[in-house]
Order: structure tokens, then C-alpha cells, then sequence
């Protein structure tokens, strides 16, 4: 038994797994750069006090779940998320800062020293991207408008918008007075986390999955009731907006946001196929961020996609599914492989995938492994046919083999495989 076993809550990506991925990868950039995104990378650590000030002292985030430790007397932390890392990179660099909208995206692991559960990994990976600078509806529209683009392509179905306004520092409060006054007489139901929540960040009182909770905030008034004039009229221009472009959407007054810099609009997308951790992305608008880390006051709006949750939508069989190998080289002794193996570097600089298997095996052993590779076609050289200059090609599908010239090897093989690929 292997002594070393990777840490709870981390996992390894195995090959098929990573095909996988690196198809939502390849699809979400060129997605992105058809709406005029541009990629950024920030660090995984980051100092600890850009999230304590973004994200707000009263979540679970910090309180809980951040991986922080000294680094020579000062307090890091692996990033728990990417906004607060993206417009800190928006704000240290001018090339970002002097535009009059930054149109940003991301993609990597963020860490949160959670309870580890299905589709919730202590590592996991996001695929984010911010909108930095002028607050209009249209900016709502434009990152929805992604997003169901970028699933369509995925053929991923079965997917609800849920919309929600949580209105500006203007209006909030009063909604926050409001909440607190219904559920001060069920404290004594609330879970201890909501109790403490109570005063802090009430909000995130809607958003339990706790059944007594749940249950206590039934009826509890909805963050719609409260918005002032601004907030309202930019709620219902995103609602007209979406309906334009023909997104459908539900409201949902329980949806709401435990971090300090998100203000109005809040959406996520979920789905009914991954059980109680259902969302595959969630975002909103967050003007206070950017003044709240030192800049000037700038209107703001992002998402991220849970890249783990997003995969396990992709049906397996469609995602692990890989091209045929074309051809597998089978040297039965040195001298086979020494002649091949300048063959196999030429197909390859040709564009053409190609392996070559272990002289030292032998035939049977080597034709087992083109087979688990999918080979369309094995050559097989041994000495018999270096001397009579002629190789064994045989069709994996049909069986059937044929002699093939070794001196021209190369432009045989090429015709052959360029016509199967058509």
C-alpha cells in the first residue's frame, strides 16, 4: 500500500480528467476573447488583510475557512476567491487601471479550508472574470449573455438563472433594520452560524441550507421591497434587458451575497443534477470594492464558474473521448527502433500523432498496448523486414494487413493516414 495519499479534501486529475478540462479551458478563451476579455494570472497567495478588507471580517470565509499562515511576520493566505485578487491587480497595474473599462478573466485554483464534500474540494477551480469601470444594466446582460453562451456550446441543459437585487450601501440598511425586527423572536431556532450572523451580516441569514432556518425565514421580506429609486430602476433594466436577448430568469428573493463588496444585482446559475451544491456559477455587481481596497470609486461586476461542478455536467463518455491514435510503431528488436524512431519525430512535426512502443517487448505485449491507445493503424518492423525492405501494416478495425515499402515510408504512411482522417 502507497504510504502517501493525497491531503482530504485535494485530488488529483488524472488524464481523462484533464483532456476534460483543458476542452472547457480552450472553449472559455475563445469564448472571452470573442466578448473582448483579456486573460490575467494573479498569485495563489496574496495578503491576508486584501480579503480581510474585501470580503469582510463577519463571513465564514475568513472566519473559517482561509488557509493563512506568517510568512516572516506577515500574514498571507492562499486565495479564497479571484475578485478581490483581480482588482488588486486592476489597481497596482496602470495598463488596466487607465482603461476606461477593463474587461477581465481568469482561470485557477482557489483554496478554502472547508468541510469537504461532493462538488466541494479544499482546492478547487474557478473560471472568473470581472468588468471594471462604468456601471450600466448592459454590463448584467453582457457577462448572462456569456455565460449561457459558453454552456450552450457545452451542451449543457436543464439550467435555471436565478436573479435578485440586493440593493446599494443607500438602501441596504434599512433592509438589514427590516430583517433583523422579523427574525428577532426566532433566534432561539436559529443554528448557532445565524445567530452569530445575526448582527454582523443578517443577510446571510436567507442563505442557510438548514432546514430550521430555512424554515424561520419563510416569510422573512425580500430585499426587492427596500431598494431605493437607483437601485430599482437599474433591477428592472437588467430584467429588460435579459429579456431582449431572450435569457429566461426567475427572482429569487432568498438570493443573497455574505460579502461586504456586492451591492444590487446577484445571480447564480444552477441545476438540479449535482444534488444540494447545484450551482455552476454565481456573481453580481460589486461597486464598493474598488474604493473599499484604496482606488477611486468605481462601479464593478463579475462571476465564477465551479470548473469541478461544470465538469461533472459534461456526460463522461462525451468528455473523456479522445481522437484515435493513427499510427503505432511496433520495433521488434534494436535496429527496428533505431530506424522508426526518425520516422516517428517526421510524422510528428507533420501534425501527425503517432507513438512507437518498447523493442524489448515483445509483439503481443506491444499490440495490447496499441489497442488500449485506440491505434488505427500498427506498423511492424523486425529485422525480416529491414533486410527485405518491406514493413507490416495492419488495420486495427478491419484486421487485414499489407507489405508497405520502408524506404518510402514516410510518404506512404502520410497519404494513408491523411485519407482515414477524411
Amino acid at each position: 500500500m502507497n504510504p502517501f495519499q493525497t491531503l482530504k479534501g485535494f485530488k488529483d486529475l488524472l488524464p481523462e480528467e484533464t483532456s476534460q478540462w483543458e476542452a472547457i479551458f480552450s472553449l472559455a478563451k475563445t469564448t472571452f476573447d470573442l466578448y473582448g476579455f483579456s486573460m490575467i494570472e494573479t498569485p495563489i497567495m496574496e495578503p491576508t488583510e486584501l480579503f480581510t478588507r474585501s470580503i469582510g471580517t463577519g463571513t465564514d470565509i475568513i472566519e473559517k475557512e482561509m488557509y493563512t499562515f506568517d510568512d516572516y511576520g506577515k500574514k498571507v493566505s492562499l486565495r479564497p476567491e479571484g475578485t478581490a485578487c483581480a482588482v488588486r491587480a486592476y489597481l497596482e497595474h496602470p495598463v488596466l487601471s487607465q482603461r476606461t473599462l477593463a474587461k477581465i478573466y481568469y482561470i485557477g485554483p482557489m483554496f478554502r479550508r472547508e468541510r469537504p464534500q461532493a462538488g466541494r474540494l479544499r482546492q478547487f477551480h474557478q473560471i472568473g472574470a470581472e468588468i471594471i469601470g462604468e456601471g450600466c444594466p448592459q454590463q448584467e446582460v453582457e457577462l448572462l449573455s456569456f455565460l449561457f453562451h459558453f454552456f450552450e456550446h457545452l451542451h449543457l441543459s436543464d439550467l435555471t438563472l436565478e436573479l435578485n437585487s440586493i440593493g446599494c450601501p443607500l438602501c441596504r440598511p434599512a433592509y438589514k433594520e427590516k430583517l433583523q425586527t422579523f427574525l428577532a423572536d426566532k433566534l432561539p431556532i436559529l443554528c448557532e452560524d445565524c445567530g452569530k450572523r445575526f448582527q454582523v451580516n443578517p443577510l446571510r441569514i436567507l442563505d442557510c441550507k438548514k432546514e430550521t432556518c430555512k424554515s424561520a425565514t419563510k416569510n422573512a421580506p425580500a430585499p426587492k421591497d427596500c431598494l431605493c429609486i437607483e437601485c430599482d430602476e437599474h433591477f428592472q433594466a437588467v430584467q429588460k434587458g435579459l429579456d431582449r436577448v431572450g435569457i429566461v430568469y426567475q427572482i429569487n428573493p432568498r438570493l443573497v451575497r455574505g460579502l461586504d463588496y456586492y451591492t444590487k444585482t446577484a445571480f447564480e446559475i444552477t441545476t438540479t443534477k449535482l444534488g444540494a451544491q447545484n450551482t455552476v456559477a454565481a456573481g453580481g455587481r460589486y461597486d464598493g470594492l474598488v474604493q473599499m481596497l484604496g482606488g477611486p470609486k468605481t462601479s464593478a461586476i463579475g462571476f465564477a464558474i465551479g470548473v469541478e461542478r461544470l465538469a461533472s455536467l459534461i456526460s463522461l463518455v462525451e468528455a473523456a473521448h479522445t481522437s484515435p491514435l493513427p499510427l503505432f510503431m511496433a520495433p521488434l528488436g534494436t535496429a527496428a527502433s533505431m530506424m522508426l524512431l526518425p520516422i516517428l519525430c517526421s510524422l510528428r512535426k507533420n501534425k501527425i500523432k503517432s507513438e512507437m512502443g518498447n523493442a524489448k517487448h515483445g509483439l503481443k505485449s506491444q499490440m495490447k498496448h496499441a489497442d488500449k491507445l485506440s491505434a488505427q493503424y500498427v506498423l511492424i518492423v523486425g529485422d525480416a523486414e529491414i533486410q527485405t525492405g518491406k514493413g507490416i501494416l495492419r488495420n486495427m478495425a478491419t484486421h487485414e494487413q499489407e507489405e508497405i515499402d520502408l524506404t518510402h515510408l514516410m510518404e506512404s504512411l502520410s497519404v494513408r493516414i491523411t485519407q482515414e482522417e477524411r
